[in-house]
């Protein structure tokens, strides 16, 4: 859930909004804010260490991060950095379609006149005839890396200070694992349906068969085949949803336990890897509307409705 924060926000109200995101851009491309309140808050330093105390307890790392920004963050250089540089990687929208002019043959005068404004502002040479190129990697360096030198001097600093800086400067091979593409996160629903220990039937002797909190297998079968095809049907964010209402975070963990209960409401035990279904459901409807219900908890509970 920290690293999940990272991503998505956290609820402190510094004053613009009621959430405050440290990184922003979007899918595989996200940059540290260039807010200045943020730096002057230290909440670089907090994300950090953050990072490095999850991988240090053997948590997730934190993913979607542009690759220059890895690579920075990682000890690399600026030259190798700006060599990574997509436009992508630019956060601001109308910064990204100015620079993307430069891509153009020839500019029109509106182009050139948006582009001319952007340069002046930064302090760059305005486009001419020669420079569209050399123009391109400046404008686009300067939008990206040059806006989160500082964020990442901080991000840096915390790492160090974790004790992770030896494993991050010298073992190129863990920073897939340290700052993963989100790519690497997608869940195929049948991974996730093999992940899973199915409730079996029990031919135990010395069970009482009028045992009252015994589940019948008819509804065993039925309420499992509702979760079955909810997961065959679930888009990735819905599966991500699941599986961290269900464990605790949402990359998939094996051994995945389920149990179908006498009980009102769907209840996940995540240190026991263990979701509770109850057994009153008739309908896949009814299931379905009552589980997307339950993980919509994961950001204020521990998985119970």
């Amino acid at each position: 859930m920290a690293m999940q924060k990272l991503k998505t926000g956290f609820c402190i109200d510094l004053g613009s909004a009621a959430l405050t995101s440290l990184f922003e851009g979007e899918k595989e491309h996200r940059v540290p804010s260039a807010a200045v309140v943020l730096r002057e808050s230290n909440l670089f330093q907090m994300a950090g260490r953050m990072i490095g105390h999850s991988v240090l307890h053997g948590g997730v790392g934190v993913s979607g991060l542009s690759l220059p920004v890895v690579t920075l963050l990682t000890g690399g250089s600026t030259d190798t950095a700006m060599s990574a540089l997509t436009l992508l990687d630019c956060p601001d929208l109308d910064h990204r379609e100015t620079i993307g002019f430069l891509k153009n043959a020839e500019l029109t005068a509106n182009e050139t006149s948006r582009v001319t404004d952007l340069c002046l502002s930064w302090d760059l040479p305005v486009p001419s005839s020669t420079n569209h190129d050399w123009l391109f990697q400046e404008l686009l360096s300067h939008a990206v890396i040059h806006r989160v030198r500082q964020p990442i001097k901080q991000i840096r600093k915390s790492l160090k200070e974790t004790g992770i800086w030896p494993l991050l400067s010298n073992r190129p091979d863990v920073h897939p694992i340290i700052f993963p593409r989100e790519s690497n996160e997608e869940l195929n629903p049948q991974d996730v349906i093999q992940s899973i220990h199915w409730p079996q039937p029990k031919f135990d002797s010395d069970e009482e068969e009028d045992n009252e909190d015994k589940v019948p297998l008819e509804k065993v079968s039925l309420i499992t085949g509702f979760l079955r095809k909810f997961i065959e049907e679930a888009s990735q964010e819905v599966l991500h949803d699941l599986i961290r209402f269900w464990v605790g975070w949402e990359l998939l963990t094996r051994n995945l336990l389920v149990e179908v209960v006498t009980s009102t409401y769907l209840v996940a035990l995540t240190c026991f890897l263990k979701l509770r279904l109850p057994s009153h459901y008739q309908a896949y409807k009814m299931f379905h509307q009552d589980l997307m219900m339950a993980m919509s908890s994961v950001s204020c509970g521990f998985g119970i409705v």
